[in-house]
């Protein structure tokens, strides 16, 4: 149940933030308006420890850890995934991002030498699957010129580099260190890594006072950030990065199903349908008897366990 709630936490946050995203661009840069974001996330991360009496002091090899995972998961995937919607529709970016699914298990076999079981894969196929359908008119009329192929590479150079932030996570948990200070520690290195590309790439650090803005930025900081981030890397810890990937799956849904109440989107055969296949994947992926459980999985399960014990 607790699983559930996590994953549930994170989708439907994270599909929610799209709108808020869109209020973001305009004025001021992606690079800055991310340093904003994760510079207010960091601050009410340490303001929580220290008004719980956290520890904040971590060895030196942690903070290796900590600023891989604010370098990819805070800074270089959004920059990334920000610079592919100039290019291409937000429909093609969530195609591009959903791939992120499948690099976490190529990842996980890769890097931490871990096999997915079937279930997994056979989730992951009905997951993308519904991504296509549900986009079937956009990639119909996709036309593959270099605007939309440089699109598409940067969206899934995005989703790679946020798989390589899942696997800093995974790291950080299996070193045992704790979720909310590697949160609190990786979003001020997320931050201090997007102002120095922010000032790299010239940049000028001005601000929007309106109000769409204000709130926008707020709202992805302590929603989008915080919590949204809290409950993934969590479940990312209880069930392995190649389930918690599925989120990259569902999100677009949420996105879409907000689309369809909030603004009138028509409902056609092929949402539906594609609907039907993602969430029957999600069934797959999450779904996990004993023996689906990884033995590095039930390590980094232990160690939470004896953690809050």
């Amino acid at each position: 149940m607790l699983n559930a709630l996590l994953f549930a936490g994170a989708v439907l946050i994270w599909g929610s933030t799209w709108y808020a995203i869109d209020k973001q661009l305009g004025v001021v840069d992606p690079a800055v308006s991310l340093t904003y974001r994760y510079g207010i996330a960091a601050a009410l991360m340490f303001g929580w420890c220290l008004l719980r009496g956290l520890p904040l002091r971590f060895p030196r090899r942690a903070h290796g850890v900590f600023l891989l995972l604010g370098l990819f998961l805070f800074a270089l995937n959004y920059l990334a995934a920000y610079e592919a919607q100039r290019y291409i529709s937000s429909a093609l970016n969530a195609i591009g991002f959903s791939s992120m699914l499948w690099m976490n298990i190529l990842n996980a076999r890769l890097l931490l030498g871990r096999r997915a079981s079937l279930p997994v894969y056979c989730g992951a196929a009905l997951g993308l699957a519904g991504i296509l359908v549900i986009f079937l008119p956009e990639v119909q009329s996709l036309a593959l010129d270099d605007a939309v192929l440089l699109g598409l590479s940067l969206s899934l150079l995005g989703a790679l580099l946020a798989s390589l932030g899942n696997i800093a996570s995974q790291a950080a948990q299996g070193m045992r260190l704790p979720v909310v200070q590697t949160n609190a520690w990786g979003m001020l290195y997320g931050a201090v890594c997007n102002a120095v590309l922010a000032v790299g790439m010239g940049k000028t650090f001005n601000f929007d006072p309106s109000p769409d803005y204000v709130l926008s930025l707020l709202y992805l900081a302590v929603f989008g950030s915080v919590v949204a981030f809290s409950c993934y890397l969590t479940l990312l810890g209880r069930v392995g990065l190649e389930r918690a990937g599925y989120a990259a799956v569902m999100i677009p849904m949420v996105a879409l199903t907000l689309s369809v109440t909030l603004e009138g989107l028509e409902v056609g055969g092929h949402i539906l349908v594609g609907l039907v296949i993602a969430l029957a994947g999600n069934v797959f992926v999450l779904a996990r008897s004993g023996r689906a459980a990884t033995a590095t999985d039930g390590l980094v399960i232990s160690a939470m366990e004896d953690r809050d014990a």
